[in-house]
């Protein structure tokens, strides 16, 4: 303008068409804002993220503007939580097995999942709590446990067997309650075959109970061969016999019954 290269009237109109470009600018970026905010009425974001249920309200279906309305169920199964039912008698076992293992192991109680099938999932879990009063109605304790679910085989609802291991005795060995006489006057005992064939009596140390087998803590060395069937054959004392192989009956685990959630 002070160079008369253009004319003022020029100048008036260019600065007014920018002002009107800014203040367009302006308008665009809240027509936009409020687009985005329109937008987020519209949709919806899940807060966690997980895998989703069917879904509870329809398009056109009537809904409160002034309650909250379930859209639908949005469920984290990575990682799932067992309540499981166990009687008052079996978790005093329990908790002194878990005080002996965490003091010794500084680890958790694992715990294995059983489906109905009988397979056993690969992953282990771990309890984390029992609760602290007893149901008088059935005098069981429910505890819960965690359960690393990275395939989703566990569905929340689903009912499951869970197996939770009471002590480790690295040395105990599984007998067949069938092969131990106990109460004799050597206590109780098993008939032992030795290295030359012949059988012959042997004072154990029974343990606990294990679905059909005892738990024998002393007396007895891996690879040892126990007689379990067949003492009406040994007729003549001390006389060799020859052992076969004992297959024992198909029985299911012995465990607590347990459900998933999350």
């Amino acid at each position: 303008v002070e160079a008369n290269a253009v004319s003022k009237q020029e100048y008036v109109n260019v600065v007014a068409a920018a002002k009107q470009a800014e203040a367009d600018v302006a308008a665009s970026k809240a027509a936009l804002q409020i687009a985005q905010i329109n937008s987020g009425y519209a949709n919806v974001t899940a807060p966690i993220a997980g895998s989703i249920g069917r879904a509870l309200v329809t398009e056109g279906a009537l809904v409160s503007a002034t309650e909250a309305t379930q859209l639908a169920v949005v469920q984290q199964t990575n990682t799932v939580y067992l309540n499981i039912a166990q009687s008052a008698a079996e978790l005093q076992k329990l908790r002194r097995s878990s005080a002996a293992k965490l003091r010794g192991a500084n680890a958790a109680l694992p715990v294995t999942v059983v489906l109905d099938d009988g397979t056993e999932l690969p992953s282990k879990g771990k309890l984390l709590f029992s609760d602290v009063t007893v149901d008088p109605t059935t005098g069981q304790v429910t505890l819960r446990a965690e359960v690393p679910n990275p395939d989703n085989a566990l569905l929340p609802g689903q009912y499951v067997r869970a197996r939770l291991s009471q002590a480790e005795l690295p040395k105990a060995i599984l007998v067949p309650q069938q092969a131990v006489t106990r109460g004799g006057q050597q206590g109780d005992t098993v008939i032992v075959v030795g290295a030359d064939g012949k059988p012959g009596p042997r004072p154990v140390k029974v343990g606990a109970q294990q679905g059909s087998n005892w738990v024998v803590l002393d007396g007895l060395k891996e690879g040892e061969q126990v007689v379990v069937d067949g003492f009406q054959k040994m007729m003549v004392p001390g006389a060799p016999v020859k052992p076969v192989p004992w297959t024992p009956p198909a029985a299911g685990p012995a465990s607590a019954s347990a459900q998933a959630s999350r």
